[in-house]
Order: C-alpha cells, then structure tokens, then sequence
C-alpha cells in the first residue's frame, strides 16, 4: 500500500475509535526540546516524580525509546466536560474532581484504542509500539510538532479546533509515512491561565513549577501539602481544571463524547460529608477504574480533609472528629488542620488535651502547635 494510502485508511479507523484529531510527524524532535526538559528537571520542578529525572536521558529523544521508529502518529480525544468546572469552586461542602479523572482511566481506554488503530500498519507488515501517558516520551512536543497544536503558556496543549480538553496517544512505527505541518503559537498576549492559577504555579509563561500546581499537590505529592498552598486548594480533592477552563479556545472545543460515554455517576457531584465516611474498601469501589483509585485511600482523603478545612462549615467536625485520632499520619495531620479552620479555641484546646500525650509523629506534632498558634 502506497504511504499516502495507508495514512489515509489509519485516519479512517482513527476516527471511527472516537479520537477527534490524528496527525502524523517524525520521529526526532529538535534539541531545544530535549534542553527545554533538562532545564526543567535541574530546577527541580518535577518535585517528588523522579521518573522524570531518571527518565531523563531517553525522554529526551523518541529514537531513544525505539531506534528503529520512522514515524509518530498523534491521536487526540476530547473530554471537554459539559460543565463550567469554575462554577463547582463555589460549592464548598462538595468536593471536585478534575474533568479528566472522573471517567475510566484514560491509560485503559485510549490504549486499547491505540492496538486497534495501530492493528491497519501491523496488517501491512509494519512494526508498532503504543503509549499513551506510559513512557518516557515527550507526547506534548510531539503533538506540537505533528499539528496538532502548540503548547500554551499552561503548557498543557492547545488546538484552534479542540480547545485544550484533549488526552493523547501515541503510535510509533517504522513505516515512513506522509507527515502534517507543525502549528504556531497562537496565545498571543493572553494570560488568562496564568493570571487564575491560585498557587501562582507558573514562573514565567510556558513554565510550570509542578510544586506549587493543585494537580501535583492532590495527585503526585506524597506527603502532607504544604501549609502555604491548603487555602488556596479550596474544595478541590483531585487535580484542578482552573487554567484550562478560562483558555478561549475552549470556544471551539467539542463535548467529549465518548469520555463522557466512560463517565462514573455522581462524581461530578460529591459531598464532603459522605466522604468523610469512606473506608478503604468504599473508597475502591466508588472510585473503581478511574485515575483517582491510583492515588490511594491516604492522599485521597487527606485532600478531603483539607477541603473540609477550607468548607466553612462547622457542622463538619463530628464527622471529621474520628481523623484525628486516625492510625495513618498524614490524616491525623490533615485532621487537625481541618480542625483548626472549623473549631473554637476551647474545642481545639479540649482535643489538644485528650489526643497529644500520646502523639509520637514529629510532623503530626507539628501540627497540633500551629493549630495552637491560631488561637
């Protein structure tokens, strides 16, 4: 099959999976790019993913991961939520779930989708390999590159004709294939997504410092959320959508179908009171086949509990009151900064009393004192 045949007839089948863009480049990506990643892991704004740095070397050029690649299909699909997900910020006693996380893991869904795009080269004698999210290989660049769009001063991928709602993938293969034309910048002055970030994440336009991002300090981050950034964290108990949201070429952004085909009832609605009462075993199944059961009953609920802090809601504190004698740490911290929001002086002061004398964790400690210091 000639080259400009097969891409034709691999666009086709693209499509037909629910994948909204698919375009094609090369498999070599500039050097500035592989700088550019340097750059941002010397200044350490990878924070606790290590993978990144350890990665490093091979990330920085796809040929790296696979020598004998030709070719890189970049396939996108829209989740572009049917919500305004800035309005849900408001609703204090519920707690928000990143658009992206609240259908089946993407991981799962896309990269079968990707075998079965990748089967119409396969069925022509050309070797494949798929990723999507799952290897040390820069997707965003690679979309740049391919026409799908440009990366925004949010760094996350903006296209004219899908806003920035877009998930990738990616084929690798060693056919030689017809490539599209790489797309311009078109942020011009905007900074919309740098101006409503509430932890000031971005250092420059195109930068982002990972250890100030919500998404990092909700998903990736280990340990108990700095102090400087609960406040700002509002009711958000798993990513933050605040920078793609405002982008205004979301104007054209199609709702995500088929993500929203995949979408779990109810967690675009959650109470905070009914997540105070999950157990390890409800937190599986509520969250089963979604991205948030990857981050673990621990972190989940300590973003949970800094919500709760942030609710304003008094009414709150029987229900978190079994948090701050909780056998994991990293609760009974978040517990107590919760309580410190929510409670008088003389409630503080009692729970300081009954429950200290037999803290041992030196970061709990800590904690038990700032909350004595508010008051």
């Amino acid at each position: 099959m000639k080259p400009e045949t097969l891409k034709k007839a691999l666009l086709q089948r693209a499509d037909s999976l629910g994948f909204i863009v698919a375009r094609i480049t090369t498999a070599d990506l500039p050097e500035s790019d592989a700088e550019g990643l340097s750059d941002y892991v010397t200044q350490g704004y990878h924070g606790e993913m290590d993978w990144m740095a350890e990665t490093l070397e091979r990330r920085k050029h796809p040929k790296s991961l696979w020598p004998e690649a030709r070719s890189v299909i970049v396939l996108g699909m829209s989740y572009a939520p049917d919500d305004n997900p800035l309005e849900a910020l408001s609703w204090k006693e519920r707690g928000l779930i990143s658009a992206y996380a609240r259908s089946r893991d993407y991981h799962d869904e896309i990269k079968g989708k990707l075998k079965q795009c990748a089967a119409v080269l396969a069925a022509h004698g050309h070797a494949v390999k798929v990723f999507t999210d799952t290897a040390p290989v820069m997707e965003k660049p690679l979309a740049r590159q391919a026409g799908l769009g440009w990366q925004g001063k949010h760094t996350v991928l903006v296209s004219r004709d899908h806003g920035n709602w877009l998930l990738l993938g990616l084929i690798l293969t060693t056919a030689d294939l017809p490539v599209d034309e790489t797309e311009r910048d078109h942020c011009g002055s905007c900074r919309r997504c740098l101006d409503i970030c509430p932890t000031k994440a971005f250092p420059a336009p195109y930068q982002l410092d990972a250890r100030r991002c919500i998404t990092y300090l909700t998903v990736e981050h280990k340990g108990p959320i700095p102090q400087e950034f609960r406040k700002a964290i509002g009711n958000r108990i798993f990513g933050c959508d605040d920078c793609l949201a405002v982008c205004p070429w979301n104007k054209f952004a199609l709702l995500g179908e088929q993500r929203r085909r995949e979408t779990k009832p109810g967690l675009a609605d959650l109470s905070l009171q009914d997540l105070l009462h999950l157990d390890d075993a409800a937190f599986r199944t509520l969250f089963a086949t979604t991205p948030v059961k990857r981050t673990g009953y621990a972190r989940f609920m300590r973003n949970v509990l800094i919500a709760v802090g942030n609710s304003g809601e008094p009414a709150l504190l029987s229900d978190l009151t079994p948090y701050l004698s909780h056998q994991e740490p990293l609760l009974r911290g978040a517990a107590i900064w919760a309580l410190s929001c929510l409670a008088t002086r003389t409630e503080i002061e009692d729970a300081h009393q009954k429950l200290c004398h037999s803290e041992k964790d030196e970061t709990v400690l800590a904690e038990w004192q700032d909350a004595l210091r508010k008051v």
